[in-house]
């Protein structure tokens, strides 16, 4: 008989909640220290330290060393892309105690691992859609000839969409709707970060617009923030 992944072995792993905070403080592709991530988790820096390792060998986690100090990070693209899908789920999923209020920053707008989410996400998917600049279909973003001029005057290198203009989806686990995904959302919100259209909350996934963002986001893609 064939051996089959152990699913059961990794969703014990993502679903204690010490692990599941620290992997979801992870998710916007930052590497954070152990001590960090047992705040966020609410245990102590053993219980941290033993939680990271067992995250490590499941291969859910990388370990980074800077001198004497271990940062850890999200380990791969599809680890990320499992936290979110999980998000989605327990959003549509019915609640068997009052229902937690989902904090109003991470909804405007947060990083999900390497491209943004929230409203904000939304938002600049939708704009792209109105625009026919994109149309989805099965979860994959293709590009018309006026999408990929269209993010070519934003500033990003569309060389590669000129030969295949297509870009992952996700479903937004706060919005039920769809926000682009890598490579396109990647190099979107790298290019908003380049030109100070969004700032990071130091303490969550959550991202602010700022004025220059603003004025930005209306003149580009017409959104009214």
């Amino acid at each position: 008989m064939t051996q089959q992944p152990d699913i059961a072995r990794i969703a014990a792993l993502v679903g204690e909640p010490a692990r599941a905070a620290m992997l979801l403080a992870l998710g916007d592709g930052r590497a954070l220290p152990a001590g960090d991530l047992a705040a966020c988790a609410g245990v102590s820096a053993a219980t941290a330290s033993g939680h990271l390792g067992a995250l490590r060998e499941a291969g859910l986690l990388d370990m980074v060393r800077q001198g004497r100090h271990r940062y850890y990070r999200i380990a791969s693209a599809q680890v990320a892309a499992l936290l979110e899908s999980l998000l989605l789920v327990a959003a549509q999923s019915p609640a068997r105690a009052p229902r937690a209020r989902v904090d109003q920053r991470l909804q405007a707008g947060r990083t999900c691992y390497n491209h943004l989410a929230g409203r904000l996400g939304v938002a600049i998917c939708d704009a792209l859609i109105e625009r026919e600049a994109l149309r989805i279909d099965e979860e994959i973003a293709h590009f018309t000839p006026a999408g990929v001029a269209l993010l070519a005057g934003f500033g990003l290198d569309t060389r590669a969409l000129r030969h295949r203009p297509m870009s992952r989806t996700c479903i937004d686990w706060s919005e039920r709707r769809h926000h682009l995904s890598s490579p396109v959302g990647t190099a979107v919100y790298r290019r908003c970060l380049q030109l100070g259209w969004v700032r990071h909350h130091l303490d969550s996934r959550a991202v602010s617009i700022t004025k220059a963002g603003t004025q930005g986001f209306q003149s580009t893609f017409g959104l009214a923030m």
